[in-house]
């Protein structure tokens, strides 16, 4: 258990969606974060479901650290109302940032940067560089066609079975909740 709160990093979607039960999946991750005195990891942008969980997490009283890399700010309306705003370089540093500052990383709906993102603490993870958790919320089986491919990907011998260990998927955020109190105490 970390003699910190524990900082929970969340990738997610720049964009809102189609699905309105996304944007609920954040505003309920974004609280949940708060009530259990988890400080929220983000990528400081106020736009998308990445915004609705730092309003929601921020809103109730949670610790906020964004982090942005310059070329960004305006296009994702950096909050710099957070506990803490880091810019940086680019998006590489980004990740690294918000993943070394985090105890685990949770990934809600998203576009091409989630995916990246969620590739990048996976790879990480099966070359042993980390043993993080790694939760995806499947917000109405929105990661299903991922995860069919990452079952096809171990199917054809392009990954060891044992990556599939690597991360859990859970439904919603009470699931991401109950799996988080339990590895983070």
């Amino acid at each position: 258990m970390p003699a910190h709160p524990a900082s929970i990093c969340v990738f997610c979607g720049a964009r809102p969606g189609r699905n309105p039960a996304h944007a609920e999946a954040a505003r309920a991750l974004g609280a949940m974060i708060a009530a259990r005195g988890w400080r929220l990891v983000y990528g400081a942008g106020d736009v998308g479901i990445m915004g609705e969980v730092a309003r929601a997490a921020q809103g109730a009283g949670a610790r906020a650290m964004g982090v942005i890399p310059v070329h960004l700010i305006g296009r994702e309306q950096g909050r710099r109302d957070l506990t803490q705003f880091v810019v940086t370089e680019d998006m590489h540093e980004r990740k690294k940032v918000m993943f070394m500052n985090s105890d685990a990383v949770v990934v809600l709906p998203g576009g091409a940067g989630s995916l990246d993102e969620f590739f990048e603490v996976l790879t990480w993870a099966q070359i042993g560089l980390h043993r993080k958790p790694i939760l995806l919320i499947d917000v109405a089986g929105y990661w299903q066609p991922l995860i069919g491919l990452l079952d096809h990907i171990v199917a054809e011998g392009f990954a060891d079975p044992s990556m599939l260990t690597l991360f859990r998927v859970v439904p919603g955020v009470a699931e991401a909740e109950a799996v988080l109190a339990e590895v983070l105490g």
